[in-house]
């Protein structure tokens, strides 16, 4: 899915509507650093993958995209540490059909439990700042121009945040950390903090040839992580290359 193209003379960088800003807290996060495979340590702020996956739940259609432009940081960084269980191997798609073969066959979750620690975030707030995109075959056929495809999917989602309404419950990195979300709360003040974040994800292409991840320089300037339109390029970011995190598990 590709981006419409935008005129310079619009203002908001350019969009042709104002962003779409959700209000979203919770008691944990944690957005796990991908360069730390065997215990999960989370990054200081939400990620715009993140934060695209809690937009995708209140509301989502293929027709469009949203694109993360900002996240504000409403609540102070604290840290806490947990252990959670979790399973030492991973289901692939062969293995699941070979126990539906097998009558005699079967996965024993309580074998193969796992406990790792997580250093997570608690007490979290932050401030979703998006657009829409629409896809070109949604404005296949139609002679409307492309803002009104644009605004009927900003009402429907602003409706379902004002009402609380999600397809599903959207969650802070892992399902157990339940997000919950909102409108914009005027009095709910930014937090004034500045820090370099490193390498951060900022989108997934699905492709053909599999999951492609794209990366981007992430700071936190004033309690504000800027969101740039376009990753970095494939060659500027070299990713730690491993077995998978579950394949590690001694015997």
């Amino acid at each position: 899915m590709t981006t419409s193209p935008r005129r310079d003379a619009r203002g908001n960088d350019g969009w042709a509507f104002p962003d779409l800003v959700v209000e979203t807290w919770g008691d944990l996060a944690c957005f796990t650093r991908p360069e730390l495979k065997t215990e999960r340590v989370s990054y200081q702020v939400m990620t715009p993958s993140a934060a695209n996956g809690l937009l995708q739940a209140i509301f989502w259609k293929p027709e469009f995209q949203y694109v993360i432009r900002r996240i504000e940081v409403l609540a102070p960084i604290r840290w806490t540490r947990l252990r959670r269980n979790e399973v030492g191997s991973v289901i692939t798609g062969p293995d699941y059909r070979n126990l539906r073969a097998g009558k005699g066959r079967r996965y024993d979750v309580e074998e193969d439990r796992d406990q790792r620690s997580t250093m997570c975030l608690r007490d979290v707030r932050y401030r979703i700042h998006a657009q829409i995109v629409v896809a070109a075959h949604a404005r296949k056929g139609s002679l409307a121009h492309p803002p009104v495809f644009e605004e009927k999917y900003r009402e429907q989602l602003r409706r379902r945040v004002e009402r609380g309404a999600c397809f599903s419950q959207p969650f802070f990195g892992c399902r157990e950390f339940t997000a919950f979300f909102g409108p914009v709360n005027p009095d709910q003040l930014r937090l004034d903090h500045t820090e370099e974040l490193g390498v951060m994800l900022h989108s997934i292409a699905y492709t053909t040839a599999g999951e492609r991840y794209r990366w981007f320089r992430a700071s936190l300037l004033d309690g504000v992580l800027d969101v740039p339109l376009r990753p970095l390029g494939e060659e500027s970011v070299d990713m730690p290359q491993g077995p998978w995190r579950a394949d590690t598990k001694e015997n």
